[in-house]
């Protein structure tokens, strides 16, 4: 139930222009600092859960790994996706507020 409603607000992050995915893109809101939240799927190789982690420490934005490949892009309207970053503070705060973090 928390699970879907989670995914469910990542969809209408989506849907009202206030998350960006793929690799590319998610690296760029957090190098502009346009990124309050990163996500990355759980069953994303090791490399990049290192390679987010690194620049969101770096960077300072919270980072959450969640769900899977298939999950995170269907929420999203994808096949795929192994990062987004939610680009709007309030999505991203109500999305902490809900994986507890």
């Amino acid at each position: 139930m928390i699970r879907d409603n989670i995914l469910s607000m990542l969809g209408l992050a989506k849907r009202s222009g206030n998350i960006v995915s793929g690799e590319f893109a998610t690296e760029k809101a957090i190098r502009t600092g346009k990124a309050f939240l990163v996500i990355i799927a759980g069953d994303a190789s090791d490399n990049t859960k290192k390679k987010f982690n690194d620049k969101c420490a770096f960077y300072r934005v919270p980072i959450v790994f969640y769900s899977d490949k298939a999950g995170l892009g269907h929420s999203l309207g994808y096949e795929l996706r192994t990062s987004a970053a939610v680009t709007d503070e309030g999505f991203a705060k109500a999305l902490m507020k809900k994986l507890d973090l």
